[in-house]
């Protein structure tokens, strides 16, 4: 078994490594409804020291407030599955990681906890960069299926925060 995880995130994972190390990027990531899952998806590949320094999980609300500073105001405002929330966590964990680019995912995996307006499977992306001015929201929502598995739905968001992940081509 080369990999405990799907093959496509696997093979995802690998092109993010290999390319933030030929870019000279580090990358970190604040992830809620993933879990986890994309760190460990970096982590599954050899020489993934090399570009990841952080992973932060913060699938309450007061972690996403204690371990990145997201601010109170912002979560009750917004709610936690905003992309002003999933913002402020990307600048969280660039700030506290010292990377080159930080993601943040933020979502609604099912099966209970979906709302009219953020139904399940609905999740939030943010991207931050160094250097970039933290007033120039890089955001994403997608709805991936309220008919999707709480599986399919963090397997599709650890899909998309990978792609995120990728360096730009030129």
């Amino acid at each position: 078994m080369d990999s405990v995880l799907p093959t496509d995130i696997a093979e995802l994972a690998a092109r993010v490594v290999s390319e933030n190390k030929a870019a000279g990027r580090m990358v970190a990531i604040a992830e809620s409804c993933t879990g986890g899952l994309v760190a460990a998806a970096i982590t599954e590949v050899p020489g993934s020291s090399a570009v990841l320094g952080y992973g932060f999980v913060t699938y309450s609300n007061e972690a996403k407030m204690q371990m990145l500073g997201v601010n109170e105001d912002i979560i009750d405002t917004f709610g936690a599955v905003s992309v002003a929330v999933a913002w402020a966590m990307a600048q969280g964990a660039l700030k506290r990681s010292g990377a080159d680019v930080a993601v943040a995912i933020s979502g609604v995996a099912g099966p209970d906890g979906g709302s009219a307006n953020k139904p399940v499977g609905t999740v939030v992306f943010a991207v931050a960069m160094k250097g970039q001015n933290p007033e120039d929201v890089v955001g994403d929502r997608k709805a991936f299926g309220q008919d999707k598995s709480r599986a399919d739905i963090r397997a599709f968001a650890t899909l998309h925060a990978l792609e995120l992940l990728l360096p730009p081509t030129p």
